[in-house]
């Protein structure tokens, strides 16, 4: 008959549970929600007497606890794992990764790490088919302690696991200055709901467990909804009774060889030599530089056509986003001020950047609002660059820049080059400035179109003399004039027959000076002589 042992009971019995097999181990999978595959599995401790059943966890783990015995039962779970991994290996099963539980009473035994190693060395297991997972409450056995184990894990080639992440009260503290990689999230957040506060907590500590590098494994899932959240948000991996309960051996190896098996894709991994850590380092010298000395600068994440904006500089709100408050920068989803296409010309640059892994260039026209001066229509020129990737997300630095006065000259120009060239058309004129100090000429763009000359000429004006525009008897004469401007002659005028043809056309120059009074460049023209 069934009924819950006293705590005497347990504590009498538990060297004949270590020998006889009462204390089994449960399996239950980590799949991918995305795929449907299974990616690891985590094993837990059960209880089963002869006599009285079925002990559940919570009434016997801490009776172990208080008594000293949970370390040799968790020692006694790894050595179940290894053996039937290792028998999993033996019969052509393929195994995937299965991580046990290492309590903060492990962790006070200085030697526990080593008991593990030799286990495993046991049974010649490959370490990549074990994981270690540590409790966040594990902190109150000491943060020197939980470092220390943790980095000789490491060192034997362990993966380790933070259970429960988000249950206490120091989630952050302890993430901060553990490396531990991979991430076990606390489902009750939702508490059942995937919206709210709790699933705006979620979603951020998915967000910056991706730039830390580490994966996040959802524990917990009981419903469709709250798995179709996790993926929402860049979280595949799930672990829960949506998928399986915790499941005994024999259950656990159909499963392993029902489902297909996959590993875990890395999560943000920065280019090059990019260190996650300093770059988000509030006192680094990226920061300080982000921050201080460089122009208006952003960091962004695009996702299939999605992005968001992480970070922006106070440059960056000034200059690029009319002053707004950079938090309101952040809650704003960029493309809202982008007309259609600018979206796509944005996208495209996007996407270049991705596929070259070089620095793109892009112009858009963007609509703000500011509190002082109202609405307004801006041109942004933007230098982007990819600098880190988490399966098809993409992490881009920009450097940015208000062009709008510039652009607004430029197409005042162009009117104006429009209006010119008509007027050199009708007047039979041709034009073009010549450079003293790099002796260019820049032909105007009739001068291009009819008579076929490059954007530069340099060593003028030799080339249009070996090419019969201008005459070769007017050689010397040409000559002295250029150099009797670049010694300051105001102006030089004359009528030259131009072309094969020996056109007469009347040549003029004008000369402008620096703020020295020194002859910089002058400016010439052609008009054709009508008799």
């Amino acid at each position: 008959m069934e009924r819950k042992m006293t705590p005497q009971e347990l504590i009498g019995c538990f060297d004949e549970a270590l020998e006889k097999g009462y204390i089994l181990v449960y399996y239950q999978p980590q799949i991918n929600h995305s795929t449907g595959r299974m990616v690891g599995a985590e094993a837990l401790m059960r209880f089963k007497h002869p006599e009285f059943g079925i002990q559940y966890p919570n009434d016997f783990i801490p009776v172990m606890e208080e008594n000293g015995l949970i370390l040799r039962a968790d020692l006694n779970v790894f050595e179940q794992v290894c053996k039937f991994q290792k028998k999993c290996i033996d019969s052509g099963v393929a195994p995937v990764p299965v991580s046990t539980n290492m309590s903060r009473y492990d962790i006070l035994d200085d030697t526990y790490v080593d008991k593990l190693e030799e286990i495993r060395k046991k049974y010649d297991l490959p370490v990549k088919f074990l994981r270690v997972e540590i409790t966040e409450s594990s902190a109150i056995a000491g943060m020197e302690l939980m470092t220390n184990a943790i980095d000789k894990l490491h060192k034997y080639g362990y993966i380790v696991e933070m259970d429960d992440f988000g249950s206490g009260y120091s989630s952050l503290n302890v993430l901060k200055d553990l490396e531990v990689d991979i991430i076990k999230l606390d489902m009750r957040f939702l508490s059942g709901d995937v919206g709210g506060r709790g699933g705006t907590i979620i979603s951020s500590v998915v967000q910056m467990s991706k730039w830390l590098q580490t994966p996040v494994i959802a524990e917990g899932v009981e419903t469709n909804a709250q798995a179709d959240y996790m993926k929402s948000i860049g979280c595949n991996y799930i672990q829960g009774y949506l998928y399986s309960k915790p499941v005994p051996e024999d259950e656990f190896v159909e499963k392993l060889k029902k489902l297909d098996h996959q590993p875990e894709t890395p999560a943000t991994k920065f280019v090059d030599t990019q260190d996650a850590g300093r770059f988000w380092d509030p006192e680094s010298i990226e920061t300080l530089i982000f921050s201080e000395f460089v122009g208006p600068a952003s960091i962004f994440t695009y996702t299939n056509g999605h992005a968001s904006i992480l970070r922006v500089n106070q440059k960056y709100a000034k200059e690029v986003c009319g002053g707004a408050k950079i938090q309101d920068i952040l809650n704003t989803n960029p493309w809202d001020h982008m007309s259609e296409t600018g979206r796509l010309e944005y996208e495209t640059a996007i996407k270049k950047a991705i596929e070259t892994g070089e620095e793109v260039e892009c112009d858009s026209w963007r609509d703000i609002h500011s509190d002082c001066c109202g609405d307004d229509r801006i041109c942004v020129r933007t230098n982007m660059r990819v600098i880190g990737k988490a399966g098809e997300q993409y992490l881009f630095y920009v450097m940015a820049r208000n062009v709008t006065a510039e652009k607004k000259r430029f197409d005042d120009f162009r009117s104006a080059d429009q209006l010119l060239r008509v007027a050199f058309d009708h007047a039979n004129m041709f034009a073009w400035e010549y450079i003293f100090a790099t002796k260019e000429m820049h032909p105007c763009f009739r001068c291009m179109r009819e008579l076929s000359l490059p954007p530069v000429i340099r060593n003028y004006p030799e080339p249009v003399f070996e090419n019969g525009l201008f005459p070769m008897d007017y050689h010397d004469m040409y000559i002295d004039w250029l150099n009797e401007l670049a010694n300051g002659a105001p102006s030089k005028e004359g009528i030259i027959p131009l072309t094969a043809g020996r056109v007469p056309f009347h040549v003029r120059y004008t000369t402008e000076y620096d703020e020295n009074g020194k002859p910089l460049k002058a400016y010439g023209s052609a008009t054709l002589v009508v008799e």
